[in-house]
């Protein structure tokens, strides 16, 4: 067990949320301060406003994971008399460091869209706008037989062998292996100078590009052998397309009057716009947190009854029921449902590598808007 610095803590939530699924010019990662430091306390917030930085600073908050980048726009300068100047002035002189996770926690499996999605109950929701799909390449490795086993199990959790909803996946042959150790080796079997006959597993195994190093590493720590023999190729199948949004069916079906409210409900909003027909019924739901207004074409391509979104404009609206698409704004801050998800997700696999840090959820109200 151990306090982990910025870093660690980092490593383990960009294998969760990758920074390569983020949109060209999303201003994701660390933003403020620095992450050699040890960290007892990890806050995770929607947005960074002043309230939640002095949230920060009661609870001894050393980082904070935010969805919404603080920075995302250019600075030129930094005032400390004006709110943000203020509120970075705060940051910086209580070491506290900010890392934001944008588009890419839009993106990534489990995150903000399948968080609202998993809300509303969907039924196999599936990607509604693909913005990514990654390289796949198959590992052959070779190894003695009595070790094919820890092997195998060892670059499944490096995140080898995921094809679909089935784990560890692999294939194995048998056969001959055969080498001559040469001067200055320490085989694991046979002798310099001799040619060794050894009872070895082929083990093929698929993973994402973006694994490579992680895969590689955990073949290499847990194979015997001084110099392993393997292969790596690129395939032309691709990984499961990944995007934005999400759509899916109903248990059961219903009303978009009877609907709206749900919505509402679920997310704990104060109130929602619905444009459309309220009795029309509503079977399959699209929803995209944040700002969905290039998205409603998708969305009705895509046979959807109802398009679920942060922020929709009032010719968009227009736009949409041209269409014959209904439409719920639900508001932006529907995607504070990321800040509970984050958090456990975080803290159990901060837990799993035996680190000791605190992990919560900020309680700050950051919802710009109040309903009269």
């Amino acid at each position: 067990m151990k306090t982990p610095n910025g870093h660690e803590i980092i490593q383990l939530f960009e294998q969760f949320s990758p920074k390569h699924l983020a949109e060209e010019g999303d201003p994701i990662g660390l933003q403020i301060g620095k992450l050699n430091e040890k960290v007892e306390n990890v806050m995770v917030t929607l947005d960074v406003l002043e309230n939640v930085v002095d949230e920060a600073i009661k609870n001894n908050v050393k980082l904070i994971i935010a969805h919404h980048p603080p920075l995302f726009r250019a600075l030129k300068s930094i005032h400390t008399d004006t709110y943000q100047g203020r509120m970075i002035e705060k940051l910086i002189k209580h070491d506290i460091a900010v890392y934001a996770a944008h588009t890419n926690l839009d993106v990534a499996e489990g995150g903000v869209n399948d968080l609202l999605a998993d809300a509303l109950g969907l039924v196999e929701p599936s990607v509604l706008v693909p913005t990514y799909s990654e390289e796949l390449r198959k590992l052959v490795v070779f190894v003695p037989q009595e070790h094919g086993e820890r092997l195998r199990g060892a670059l499944a959790k490096a995140g080898a062998g995921n094809i679909g909803a089935y784990s560890d996946c692999s294939f194995t042959t048998r056969g001959e292996g055969r080498f001559m150790p040469g001067e200055g080796t320490d085989p694991y079997l046979g002798e310099q100078g001799s040619l060794e006959v050894a009872e070895e597993e082929r083990i093929e195994t698929v993973f994402p590009a973006s694994l490579e190093g992680r895969v590689l590493k955990s073949m290499l720590a847990n194979h015997p052998y001084e110099e392993v023999a393997y292969d790596i190729y690129t395939l032309k199948n691709k990984a499961p397309a990944m995007g934005l949004g999400r759509i899916g069916t109903l248990p059961e079906g219903t009303t978009l009057k009877e609907f709206a409210p749900r919505v509402k409900e679920v997310f704990g909003m104060d109130g929602i716009k619905v444009t459309g027909d309220l009795e029309a019924p509503v079977n399959k739901v699209a929803i995209l947190g944040g700002d969905g207004n290039k998205f409603i074409h998708a969305a009705k391509r895509q046979g959807a009854d109802v398009f679920i979104s942060g922020d929709i404009y009032y010719h968009t609206a227009h736009d949409a029921m041209m269409l014959g698409l209904n439409v719920i704004d639900a508001g932006h801050h529907i995607e504070k449902i990321m800040k509970d998800g984050v958090a456990r997700h975080l803290a159990k696999t901060c837990a799993e590598k035996g680190y000791v840090v605190n992990i919560f959820p900020s309680t700050s109200n950051t919802n710009p808007f109040t309903f009269m």
